[in-house]
């Protein structure tokens, strides 16, 4: 073998030059396998557990956003007090919450939405019908009082994510006949928790397919009354942002102090809308455009609430 010259200085400084070269190349490695291994991030929002997407059939079922599952609004089995016997369904329409008793005195507990036509049944009636992705058809009374809402769906609605019974429909017959009661799904998940302008008792659609799922026809079903009610879950109150509560002293501070805020939201949104049509106005007298043919804002695209009175027997 060839010994190395020890004069050669140039042999030196390559051998110098090469072992720098190793260390930088060592000492790189961990911060490109840190490079590499990144895990990447995730803008998606979280998924609460029991209300993830679901393919249902030829239907995609969204996630519910997780805002709208605070405590208390989201399906939970809970103690359950009550005198009902197992498998029966019993409606808080004032708590604007759903039971489905079960054994050991424990109950299966869903929030709901609760509509005008929610609000005018009391008592007991058995579920007789039950329906997947059910069609809807406003009745003749709905398009006479309403053209302007149900004109449009005369000839009905078939089942599908548009649908406002959602993903399923439980039917509550009394004495034989359709009390016109439903206890249905929506996409519309905001709604959930709260009185709404119209529809009868509302779920999550997750919810409701679980419901479905747990629920055979035959099953008896008990509105309370607003008595029953107060006996079984105490005062109630609505909240600054219209959501039932307890109504204890700490809720009744809370609220005031919300209902400030939400004043004071209202009023500062109210001088930067001020703010916001003077600049569009100016703009438009720059461009000679007279104020009466300045061009609006864009409006999101105007979403159609409807009903839940259902004639067809789809399903």
């Amino acid at each position: 073998m060839a010994q190395a010259d020890p004069n050669c200085h140039n042999c030196r400084v390559l051998e110098v030059s090469q072992s720098l070269a190793r260390i930088f190349a060592i000492l790189a490695l961990p911060l490109l396998a840190a490079c590499a291994g990144s895990p990447q991030t995730s803008d998606s929002p979280p998924v609460v557990p029991g209300y993830e997407g679901i393919q249902d059939g030829e239907f995609f079922i969204e996630p519910v956003p997780a805002q709208f599952l605070q405590e208390g609004n989201r399906r939970e089995e809970v103690a359950y007090s009550g005198d009902d016997r197992p498998g029966t369904i019993v409606v808080d329409t004032y708590a604007r919450k759903l039971y489905l008793v079960m054994d050991g005195g424990r109950a299966m507990r869903y929030p709901i939405a609760v509509g005008r036509e929610g609000l005018s049944f009391r008592g007991t009636g058995v579920i007789s019908r039950k329906a997947e992705w059910p069609s809807w058809q406003p009745t003749a009374n709905m398009i006479r009082t309403r053209p302007d809402l149900y004109a449009a769906y005369a000839g009905g609605l078939p089942g599908g994510l548009q649908n406002p019974l959602g993903a399923r429909a439980l039917y509550l017959y009394r004495g034989g006949r359709d009390t016109m009661f439903r206890i249905h799904g929506t996409a519309d998940a905001a709604s959930v928790g709260y009185a709404t302008s119209a529809g009868c008792i509302r779920l999550f659609n997750q919810d409701a397919i679980d419901l479905y799922n747990r629920t055979p026809s035959g099953t008896r079903v008990k509105v309370r009354t607003e008595v029953e009610s107060l006996a079984a879950e105490g005062p109630q109150m609505e909240d600054a942002y219209g959501r039932v509560v307890a109504a204890t002293p700490g809720n009744m501070s809370k609220r005031e102090k919300d209902l400030v805020q939400i004043a004071r939201k209202a009023e500062k949104d109210q001088v930067a809308a001020g703010k916001a049509d003077r600049k569009r106005l100016a703009a438009c007298q720059r461009r000679g455009i007279e104020p009466e043919d300045c061009p609006g804002p864009e409006l999101p695209d105007a979403v159609v609430t409807v009903g839940t009175s259902d004639t067809s027997m789809n399903g």
